[in-house]
């Protein structure tokens, strides 16, 4: 028997299944030649971005203009044919058809030549960011009201004479039957569609901007995306999985910037409770230190909701405080200790000791602590926790955009020889992966470490999983969002408490985990890589998490160009300290390009004055060819699938398998 008939008939169990797919040598052979054309098609296009931190208007815009690819294509198809103005309105058009187009009703004197020409643009811009897909991927991409009239459109040109008038015809008739601006949305759209083929987020949708529930109900729609899961991410799910150290933190968040609009308008987390006790409780103490931070939103507010929402800020803080020292004290192996930070406290002289140091306290206004046992809720802080712990337990649109979260999100991924997570590696001072330990006796370093932690963070929603093991997992939570050696944070300590009630500064250092200060070096990069596995000349680690301080001359390419920093900076509060507003790492079949964003003022100013986030392109690596499919990670899987069917060919060529023609249906 020779060596390939005997791998045959070895795996004839799985080639009988395949067969059932592909029943004769025809069929085989064609689905042969489309993967072999695929291979051969163009790399498509992914963006990363990182840190999102709720700023929806500028998410969505850098989604709807691809980073600014759209208004690239649109000046390499029209050039100097049309005028900046033009070019501009018609770059609008397709970031925000619909309110476009009401303005162009508004002002244009000859709306059918409007639509004439327009969908011509239109048409030429979707054909040229379609071009690297195959027609079926494009076409599962189409409306279904236009798919054929698109795809006729797409596949037929103006400048063929035997054509013209056919597609001129095709045009005239979406006019005249009023579906103009039905076609020109849907275009839109597939021209946005196709614009990016798969995006990457790195983490930290949630945090301080209004609208982290708009981004995940834009992600709930979007076609291909991925997440690595961020602190404030992981914060977030564990409020949903009911860890109230974690639901306390997301209210204390949200009451520090004085935005609740996420918490109340978009999951319907009802804060009348707190509010009325922290009125009860701390109406008579003074608050100073719990004013909110001068942001957007806090500029809003009028004098009696700022005290309000000062008093309900020291309140769930006082509560986060207890939580969190209570899990410290339940899980020994966390080594957080030290961070019970209420019972170093000198309740009669107002002082508090750390390492041996006494310090004042900016205030000693603690109603609800009893300092014989400090970390114990009052009956009404019970009361209050579990009321907001149903609150958020019940939010249906909250477990629904965490179960989007876990069902597109990990610790880490794998694509295309780039390594992705949010924020770091643990590491050892010599840049060796430091073992940490998750569970009591199990350590864990690098690749299993992620891993083990994301399985565990799905054991918190697993209703099956042992309640022991689910508690614990919920428990972790915490851990991630402040745990010393958590990957998601890997810091020495978090000093909310510090930040809060000791003015000496000294106090409030946070000294950064080794990954921070090793990350510029090529040899320890190259050596994380390889514990990932992450192989090829030209792989990278791509990561968020700590913004990048361009206005300082920092530099987001490190290590000789194997690591790229990409929190450039989305939320409004980093803007001053970034000197920019955002990154969008573009990696498409010519190699890497980092798109550089200024702020971003409003969606309604852009579509009335046409104005763009302006965004600097600078190249950050370029490859050697073109990049094919057939580089990618697909391509291996599409090369193994090509080897499956050259060996059902064998098969039936020779009588191992026998070809069966299909039922034609009645």
């Amino acid at each position: 028997m020779t060596k390939k008939k005997y791998e045959i008939e070895r795996d004839l169990r799985y080639l009988t299944l395949l067969a059932q797919s592909f029943p004769t040598v025809a069929e085989a052979s064609t689905e042969i030649i489309n993967l072999q054309a695929i291979l051969n098609l163009p790399k498509g296009t992914e963006h990363f971005l990182a840190d999102l931190h709720g700023e929806y208007e500028a998410f969505q815009h850098v989604l709807k203009n691809a980073s600014g690819n759209i208004k690239r294509k649109v000046n390499d198809i029209f050039g100097t044919t049309l005028r900046e103005s033009e070019k501009r309105e018609l770059c609008t058009l397709i970031y925000y058809p619909e309110q476009k187009l009401e303005l162009v009703k508004e002002t244009e004197t000859d709306l059918n030549d409007w639509y004439h020409i327009t969908i011509h643009q239109l048409v030429s811009i979707c054909r040229d960011v379609s071009s690297k897909y195959t027609r079926s991927k494009v076409r599962k991409s189409l409306p279904t009201d236009f798919q054929y009239i698109i795809q006729e459109l797409l596949h037929e040109r103006v400048d063929d004479s035997n054509k013209a008038a056919y597609v001129n015809v095709i045009i005239e008739t979406i006019i005249s039957t009023g579906r103009a601006d039905d076609f020109v949305v849907a275009i839109c759209n597939v021209i946005q569609r196709l614009a990016i083929d798969q995006l990457h987020i790195l983490g930290d949708i949630y945090d301080r901007g209004p609208g982290a529930h708009v981004i995940m109900d834009t992600m709930e729609r979007y076609h291909s995306w991925d997440i690595q899961w961020g602190n404030h991410d992981m914060l977030w799910m564990g409020a949903a999985a009911g860890n109230v150290a974690c639901i306390c933190n997301v209210i204390r968040l949200s009451l520090r910037y004085a935005n609740l609009t996420t918490l109340e308008d978009g999951y319907g987390i009802n804060l009348v409770p707190l509010a009325t006790f922290a009125m009860e409780t701390y109406g008579e103490t003074e608050c100073k230190e719990f004013v909110p931070k001068n942001s957007g939103e806090s500029s809003k507010l009028d004098e009696k909701a700022m005290r309000l929402t000062a008093l309900m800020h020291k309140a769930i803080a006082v509560i986060q405080f207890k939580i969190e020292s209570q899990l410290f004290e339940k899980h020994p192996h966390w080594q957080m200790q030290d961070r019970v930070l209420l019972r170093n406290i000198n309740y009669t002289k107002g002082t508090i000791t750390l390492d041996g140091q006494e310090y004042p306290l900016t205030s000693n206004e603690f109603p609800t602590i009893n300092p014989a046992n400090p970390l114990e809720l009052t009956d009404e802080e019970k009361m209050l926790a579990k009321r907001l712990r149903h609150s958020f337990k019940v939010s249906e649109k909250l477990q629904r955009h965490v179960r989007l979260l876990l069902q597109h999100g990990c610790m880490y991924a794998i694509y295309n020889n780039n390594l992705l997570f949010h924020a770091s590696i643990p590491l050892n001072e010599d840049g060796s992966l430091k073992n940490v330990e998750v569970t009591p006796g199990q350590t864990l370093s690098g690749r299993k470490l992620l891993h083990n932690i994301g399985m565990l963070v799905r054991t918190a929603y697993q209703k099956d999983a042992e309640p022991e093991e689910r508690e614990y997992a919920i428990d972790y939570f915490l851990y991630l969002w402040c745990g010393p050696n958590s990957p998601l944070f890997d810091k020495s300590k978090m000093a909310t408490f510090e930040r809060y009630f000791i003015a000496d500064k000294a106090t409030h250092k946070e000294k950064k985990g080794n990954y921070f200060t090793l990350r510029d070096n090529e040899n320890v990069v190259d050596s994380i890589l390889d514990a990932f596995g992450v192989t090829g000349d030209n792989r990278h680690i791509i990561n968020g998490h700590v913004p990048v301080h361009v206005a300082n001359g920092e530099n987001p390419i490190k290590a000789n160009g194997k690591l790229m920093v990409i929190d450039g900076g989305f939320s409004e509060a980093y803007h001053k300290e970034t000197g920019i507003a955002g990154y969008t790492l573009v990696y498409h079949s010519r190699g890497f390009q980092l798109v550089q964003h200024e702020p971003f003022n409003n969606a309604m100013e852009a579509i009335r004055t046409g104005s763009d986030i302006k965004s600097t392109t600078q190249i950050i690596e370029m490859s050697s060819h073109r990049m094919l499919v057939a580089d990618t990670d697909k391509g291996v899987e599409l090369n193994k699938q090509v080897a499956d069917l050259e060996e059902l060919l064998y098969a039936y060529r020779h009588g191992i398998i026998k070809e069966t023609e299909r039922k034609k249906k009645e």
